[in-house]
């Protein structure tokens, strides 16, 4: 384990682990199952995550959909946390996992303020169950149960099977092999921090159903009896 400030990228390098996530938007239906794991793993105190599932709904009434966009840690190749911790209280393992090293760290926030993913938290000094408390805390890619051949807690009960992790260093990975085959991105690429979970993106014409004709018999003839139900209300008049 690497004490500096991060150890160099590993990405691609022959004979290295380099561990990622893949995240398939295709497959999420927002139960917050990965949320809740991470809080039971680390007993996560209440105001504070370390993944979230951002929900937008899109559409007009009848082709409503709601949209589910799981944020956590990136892993960054380059993480600018590293770079910018005063006490090198973050760093970067020579797998590719992003820690933090609670002995060192002194609650400055400088971390927080670097990370362009919003990705980290603070938690309170007066924690009862848990010792640690009153320093920065964040997704470390579950690296205790990696270590142990498991896999990540919110991976493990994720119910859509949306999130993948594996070795993208080795090609034949499930993670490699998704970002190989599918057009896959990355959030913030501009900031140049490499970041390690990649998206899988549904398709426009699934997420986009705002000029859609319904797609059942069923859905159309509901439809029909809405607007014929309420176009002659003062309520929506002007809107249907």
């Amino acid at each position: 384990m690497p004490i500096g400030l991060q150890a160099p990228p590993s990405l691609g390098v022959k004979g290295k682990k380099r561990w990622a996530m893949v995240i398939d938007l295709r497959r999420c239906i927002g139960c917050m199952a990965c949320v809740c794991a991470d809080k039971a793993e680390f007993d996560v105190p209440l105001g504070v995550w370390r993944t979230t599932v951002q929900v937008k709904n899109t559409g007009k009434y009848p082709n409503v959909r709601k949209n589910f966009m799981p944020r956590l840690c990136n892993h960054c190749d380059n993480p600018p946390c590293v770079r910018n911790c005063p006490t090198e209280a973050t760093y970067k393992h020579e797998d590719g996992f992003v820690l933090q090293r609670y002995e060192r760290c002194i609650g400055c926030r400088t971390c927080m303020a670097a990370c362009p993913y919003n990705a980290r938290h603070m938690l309170p000094s007066n924690r009862s169950r848990v010792k640690i408390g009153g320093v920065v805390d964040k997704c470390t890619f579950c690296q205790h149960r990696v270590e142990k051949g498991l896999l990540p807690a919110c991976v493990q009960t994720c119910l859509g099977r949306a999130r993948i992790f594996g070795d993208i260093n080795d090609p034949d990975s499930e993670v490699a092999r998704l970002v190989g085959t599918h057009n896959t991105s990355v959030l913030k690429a501009s900031k140049g921090t490499a970041p390690q979970v990649y998206y899988i993106k549904p398709d426009r014409g699934s997420t986009e159903q705002v000029y859609a004709e319904p797609k059942s018999a069923a859905a159309k003839t509901d439809a029909e009896a809405f607007y014929r139900h309420n176009k002659g209300e003062k309520f929506f008049a002007g809107v249907l």
